[in-house]
């Protein structure tokens, strides 16, 4: 469970103080499917931050499975980021001459390494991507590529997936095989919160929260629309 109870985030530069959220209150159930929509600045992405256990709340409480986030250590965040929550980019991220599964791999090298070969094969699998093991991203599309970036959140079996602008980078067939892709892990359980600017993507989920000015303007409620390309 995700709570947020009029949490605000100042930065300061200098004498300068930005404001990018301005009290925000909302809750995420277990297993939901959120879509953040907002213009550049809207403030969804520092809340995002703040959701990742990335950033704290200058004033307000974040509360995550009953834990709240604003008194916790770097230790603790870290362990949070490392066991419960999964990141899903834009961009990827993948290291370039790491073969696909060797990038998944990585991703438990700083928890529990048990078995890491063959979980990482196992998230690769869960993706579609069984047979893709041994390429590097240069040999993979750009969706397979984002195939791999999922697979690496799965891999430590998080709760919640935060994925940012998860495929602004790809083309509408490829965008509808990676909203496919989250909608099945929504549907297993799995919390998963979207930031996006395209409603089409945004549509894909059961709830839409528009931001605007560091504030919550819209928290709509709608019937999930599959994806027309499945895996």
């Amino acid at each position: 469970m995700i709570e947020i109870n009029n949490v605000s985030k100042v930065y300061r530069m200098g004498d300068t103080e930005l404001a990018a959220l301005g009290g925000v209150s909302l809750t995420i159930a277990d297993g939901e499917i959120v879509a953040f929509m907002g213009a550049s600045g809207s403030g969804k992405s520092t809340l995002m931050n703040i959701l990742g256990c990335l950033d704290v709340p200058t004033s307000g409480r974040y509360i995550l499975n009953g834990e709240d986030v604003g008194t916790l250590s770097d230790d603790r965040l870290a362990e949070i980021r490392n066991t419960e929550i999964g990141f899903i980019f834009q961009t990827y991220n993948l290291l370039p001459r790491l073969t696909a599964l060797a990038n998944v791999e990585l991703a438990l090298m700083y928890g529990d390494s048990k078995n890491r070969r063959q979980r990482a094969l196992d998230a690769l699998e869960r993706v579609g991507l069984g047979d893709r093991v041994r390429h590097r991203p240069t040999e993979l599309s750009g969706g397979q590529q984002q195939r791999v970036g999922i697979a690496r959140a799965l891999v430590k079996s998080p709760g919640i997936l935060l994925a940012d602008e998860p495929t602004g980078n790809l083309d509408s067939r490829s965008g509808d095989e990676i909203m496919a892709i989250l909608q099945e892990l929504h549907q297993e359980g799995i919390t998963v919160i979207i930031v996006t600017h395209e409603t089409e993507i945004a549509d894909h989920a059961n709830r839409t929260i528009t931001m605007r000015d560091g504030l919550v303007v819209a928290d709509e409620a709608h019937a999930a629309v599959a994806a027309t390309n499945g895996l």
